[in-house]
């Protein structure tokens, strides 16, 4: 292999792992809205007193709904190849 496609193989490389990182950046922040708009969303439950079950049965939930999602996309990901 010559130097010059070295070169534009580990830039590729380069430009591929950036993309990833500012994609899982944006992905954080994203997440990061979303907790808060939950967190407004059941104040009033938790407020009651009884908050605690039901923080620990959302956040079954929605790790559930995570797994089922990244399992989905990551199915899809192997069809897209």
């Amino acid at each position: 292999m010559t130097k010059k496609k070295e070169k534009k193989g580990m830039r590729g490389e380069v430009i591929e792992k950036i993309t990833l990182l500012l994609t899982a950046a944006f992905g954080f922040v994203a997440a990061l809205q979303w907790n808060n708009w939950v967190k407004e969303l059941i104040k009033p439950i938790t407020e009651s007193g009884t908050g605690h079950w039901w923080l620990f049965l959302i956040a079954v939930v929605v790790t559930l709904v995570a797994v089922l999602v990244a399992y989905l996309l990551g199915k899809a990901s192997v069809r897209a190849k």
